[in-house]
């Protein structure tokens, strides 16, 4: 991904309020997210710390039992468009389901918000892990999740045959001939196949990336060959280093068939950074943040993030399997389960773990004890960057940036400033040539 000494890449993810559920409590966090001067100063804050991306997920269920942040969110397409107009440099990356959309939809929608934030876009692929997403599309369940994983691969191949519909230059906009479009680099698409049938071409001229960043985050046998055949950049859940090396190596050794270098996806797991002055008052302000906690709704927590229903289950009893019919999102479900067996954990063990971060690594301590550890798992193999969860927003974010960044910039792990304009440069991503321009290049080997 670039040449000269490995650095690593930042992104940020904006969940509403905060990544802890009961960050919107703090002192002088944000307790409404439906406003947008609230994003754009975390998108302010990214910036100045030289993010490579900001991140919105997306949920198609509103839950009253979920994190608070679930309950009520902006379109995150529409989020990131509206973003791109008061950035300059930041990636700007949204979650849209390859289980309730369309592809040309989707591919005119990242097409327009790459040319509209001038190569800065990114699209994150889910397939919708929550069976009760079903319901609010005409659809009495979910399809199952091979079938989900089979429809995704389709989906993502046509959103980025319909990208490629368009050469470079095609558009001529000649005043003296009256040719506007240059029809030999424009196509039609022509796709037909199990789930979609598309004939495209995409009304709109190639992306300024060629294809905007695409995303992924399943850690199931499926969701690990999409995203060694399609994925520039993978969101992971760790809690552990060597399992974490051994999940890192395995996605890499996939790529090589698929015709892929190891280095063009950048792993970036998930981390929530509690940061103090020094160890006590972190671990001081993670403790003030749990005690909002009540085990009341545990049970809904922990299904949430789990996967599968643990109700009747006494709290402190053992952490049950997922059973054998589970066909929920895996990723999340093999993270956290085991962790319990191993650890021996009992589902009040688990709700305070997924309480804290929704299953997702917390870094607790001073300034430099995070930079230490973040430094130790990056140059161990376990990680090309991070993925990072503040607990509450806007404060939590402005402390990692101002007191962890710096302390990365000086041991040389993180740039000092943009050395590019879009996504792809942040990433030391090519941009993806047009078919032409592909085989004229072989051609001419």
């Amino acid at each position: 991904m670039g040449a000269g000494k490995r650095q690593m890449h930042m992104g940020v993810f904006v969940l509403g309020t905060g990544n802890h559920s009961a960050g919107w409590r703090y002192d002088g966090a944000a307790t409404s997210h439906m406003e947008l001067p609230v994003i754009q100063e975390i998108a302010r804050i990214a910036e100045r710390g030289k993010f490579d991306l900001l991140f919105i997920s997306d949920s198609m269920v509103m839950d009253p039992g979920d994190h608070p942040s679930f309950l009520c969110r902006f379109e995150p397409t529409t989020l990131i468009t509206a973003l791109s107009m008061c950035t300059t440099h930041i990636g700007l990356g949204a979650t849209v389901s390859t289980s309730f959309n369309e592809p040309f939809n989707v591919a005119r929608i990242f097409g327009s918000i790459d040319h509209l934030s001038n190569g800065r876009a990114a699209w994150n692929v889910v397939t919708s892990a929550n069976a009760k997403a079903a319901l609010n599309f005409s659809l009495d369940q979910h399809l199952e999740h091979e079938l989900r994983y089979q429809r995704a691969n389709e989906f993502v191949d046509v959103v980025r045959g319909l990208w490629d519909c368009w050469d470079d230059g095609a558009i001529l906009a000649d005043k003296a001939t009256g040719r506007y479009i240059d029809p030999d680099k424009v196509r039609p698409l022509n796709h037909k196949g199990r789930f979609f049938q598309v004939k495209g071409p995409i009304n709109m001229a190639r992306c300024p990336q060629g294809h905007p960043v695409i995303i992924q985050a399943g850690g199931s046998p499926s969701g690990l060959e999409l995203a060694a055949r399609t994925t520039d950049v993978v969101f992971s859940v760790v809690q552990e280093l060597e399992s974490s090396k051994k999940a890192y190596a395995d996605l890499k050794g996939r790529m090589a068939k698929y015709g892929r270098a190891p280095d063009e996806i950048a792993v970036l797991p998930g981390v929530m950074p509690i940061i103090g002055q020094s160890d006590s008052e972190a671990r001081e302000k993670l403790a003030k943040l749990q005690s909002w906690l009540t085990p009341t709704n545990a049970a809904v927590l922990v299904a949430s993030r789990i996967g599968y229903d643990v109700s009747g289950h006494p709290l402190d009893g053992p952490v049950p399997p997922p059973p054998s019919s589970f066909e929920g999102g895996r990723t999340f479900t093999s993270v956290l389960y085991e962790t319990a067996r191993r650890e021996n954990m009992t589902l009040r063990d688990l709700y305070n773990l997924t309480a804290a971060a929704r299953g997702h690594w917390v870094v607790c301590g001073t300034p430099a004890r995070i930079a230490d550890t973040l430094e130790e798992w990056f140059v161990a193999g376990a990680a090309d960057g991070y993925n990072i969860l503040p607990p509450y927003f806007p404060g939590a974010f402005a402390d990692f940036v101002d007191l962890v960044v710096p302390e990365l910039q000086r041991r040389g792990l993180f740039r000092r400033d943009y050395e590019g304009t879009t996504l792809r440069d942040h990433f030391g991503l090519k941009r993806v040539p047009a078919p032409t321009a592909r085989r004229e290049a072989v051609g001419a080997e």
